[in-house]
């Protein structure tokens, strides 16, 4: 008996060889295998546990529907569809621990679909001949996927691909192995932010909320972290959420690469999550280091943060925009929500001196906020900077409120 099961999925009539090793290299370290076959045309060498007649059925489709479209495209995306629904049934019946998936940009494309119908602990390996490439958007990408290059495997097994594909079959195994689900011992509240060099209220609301009992999950706010923040409160993970690192937002508002794609700021209210929500950070815009600040940018305050990640402002108008934009979709919540506004300013480097500081954007966008942030939105103003403990203060009133009230559970 094997301890811990790995759904290999894969075009079995292309890929079958480098399908069958990685399975041989799972079961040689001891853990068991569980195929999916997602091809359309062919077929494998061997019957696989879930055909690709069961992945299109799964689909609501058939293999000859996808056949008959003449169109590989579509073809493909019957079988993602099919894939991802089945996968996920599979895992809520316990069939298997981590996942691993093969392919060429085709596979990937699946792949991707696959990966977020998983929920975030379930070991996620993508063994493609694109991985880390621009042409995957980062909204395509699971919270906790890992993937790894497909070197030199184009096309048949080699001493080259293989190294990659042994390495993803025991990274799988292992991950299975080891990880740690997030757990539901006590209520988590979710909390996004950036590096404490820019803004500090977590190390003064992490202590206090968990001597209230709770969890605290602080998510990175620089696009990857705030897809992981929105994949669990999609999932209803969280019993609250301290929305307070906006720059996600403000950057997908502007264009950025540097975001995490067009639901941010909707899960938690879809869910019947509560939120607090504070503009921290909501003043810049950020550009991948690699990037060329776009020509309306360069007259604008700038920060270089490090050589991954680079930073503009937004001029007044365009805070207001963003208050806009804000409003409109804490409107969209089925759970009370309330925004908090620091008079004196939204992250460390918009005090009086430094690079960012600009009094007259941040008077437009308190202005904006006081007429959109409207009920059932609840709105207050702190005359303090995000920052200062008055903010945290604050949070923890409304907290303790809500909590109070029954808002916010207990268990």
């Amino acid at each position: 008996m094997s301890d811990k099961t790995i759904l290999v999925v894969g075009t079995y009539d292309t890929k079958d060889d480098e399908l069958n090793y990685m399975a041989e290299r799972i079961t040689a370290m001891g853990g068991g295998v569980l195929t999916m076959d997602v091809s359309v045309l062919g077929d494998p060498s061997e019957p696989c546990d879930h055909s690709k007649h069961a992945v299109a059925e799964a689909a609501g489709s058939s293999i000859k529907a996808a056949i008959d479209s003449g169109d590989e495209n579509t073809a493909m995306q019957i079988m993602a569809r099919g894939a991802s629904q089945l996968a996920a049934q599979l895992y809520r019946d316990g069939a298997f621990d981590g996942v691993v998936i093969l392919g060429g940009t085709m596979g990937t494309d699946l792949a991707l679909d696959v990966c977020q119908a998983l929920p975030m602990g379930v070991p996620k390996y993508v063994v493609s001949t694109v991985s880390f490439s621009p042409i995957i958007p980062p909204e395509r990408l699971s919270a906790d996927i890992q993937m790894i290059l497909w070197a030199g495997g184009l096309y048949g097994l080699n001493s080259v691909c293989k190294a990659s594909l042994s390495q993803a079959a025991g990274a799988v195994l292992g991950a299975a192995r080891a990880v740690e689900p997030p757990s539901t011992d006590r209520p988590i509240v979710g909390m996004t932010s950036l590096g404490s060099s820019c803004l500090k209220y977590m190390k003064k609301l992490k202590p206090a909320l968990e001597e209230r009992g709770y969890e605290v999950a602080i998510f990175h706010a620089t696009g990857m972290g705030g897809m992981a923040f929105e994949s669990l409160a999609s999932q209803g993970r969280f019993c609250c959420v301290m929305d307070f690192g906006l720059s996600e937002l403000g950057n997908l508002i502007a264009g950025s690469v540097v975001n995490s794609g067009s639901q941010r700021m909707l899960n938690a209210g879809q869910a019947g999550i509560p939120q607090m929500v504070a503009p921290g950070c909501f003043d810049l815009v950020d550009f991948a280091g690699w990037q060329d600040i776009p020509e309306n940018y360069r007259d604008r305050p700038f920060h270089e943060h490090n050589r991954l990640i680079k930073s503009s402002a937004f001029n007044a108008e365009e805070r207001r925009e963003s208050a806009r934009e804000v409003a409109k979709r804490l409107a969209k919540a089925k759970a009370p929500t309330h925004f908090i506004m620091p008079l004196q300013g939204v992250e460390e480097w918009d005090k009086e001196g430094d690079v960012a500081h600009d009094p007259e954007g941040l008077a437009a966008f308190t202005d904006e906020a006081r007429k959109v942030m409207t009920d059932p939105i609840g709105y207050s103003e702190v005359d303090a900077h995000i920052n200062d403990q008055a903010f945290a203060d604050k949070a923890l009133e409304i907290f303790d409120a809500w909590v109070a009230d029954g808002t916010i559970r207990k268990d």
